[in-house]
């Protein structure tokens, strides 16, 4: 795999995908894989070929540490 980037197509990544226990049963999910390099890339499961986007370890940590906190949960269901 040579250098992933913004907009890469997610099958040419040689990775393994995980998505959340809480992905509804239609499989409608955000994925998340671990690059060699230490980045993130995250995909769209309804396109598993589409693009990835791809993330530095520290702004997947600010994502995350802003959904613990709650920052985003004027997002979710109404």
């Amino acid at each position: 795999m040579g250098e992933a980037y913004n907009g890469i197509a997610a099958a040419d990544l040689d990775v393994v995908w995980q998505k959340s226990r809480y992905s509804n049963s239609k499989g409608n999910c955000v994925e998340f894989a671990p690059l060699p390099n230490g980045e993130v890339a995250m995909r769209n499961s309804r396109f598993p070929d589409g693009p990835a986007l791809v993330y530095t370890r520290a702004e997947i940590d600010a994502m995350l540490l802003g959904v613990k906190d709650g920052e985003f949960d004027h997002l979710g269901t109404p």
